[in-house]
């Protein structure tokens, strides 16, 4: 009877790599702690359709420097 050998894990990987704090995906870090405005206070009270939230979100962002690079 031959022996046979076991094939080696793939998940024997090195620990360094994941050890190391990942960059954030995209580019940019938005932080919304701290904040006090309420999504009435964001978007209003009418109705608002997904795309036009999207673009207050945005101008709300870049209006109280939230986003970072």
């Amino acid at each position: 009877m031959a022996s046979r050998r076991k094939p080696k894990s793939r998940s024997q990987k090195s620990t360094s790599r994941s050890s190391k704090k990942k960059q954030p995906f995209g580019g940019y870090a938005i932080s919304f702690a701290g904040r006090k405005e309420t999504l009435e206070q964001v978007f209003g009270r009418a109705n608002v359709a997904p795309s036009q939230m999207t673009k207050k979100i945005w101008n709300f962002i870049k209006a109280k420097r939230l986003a970072r690079r």
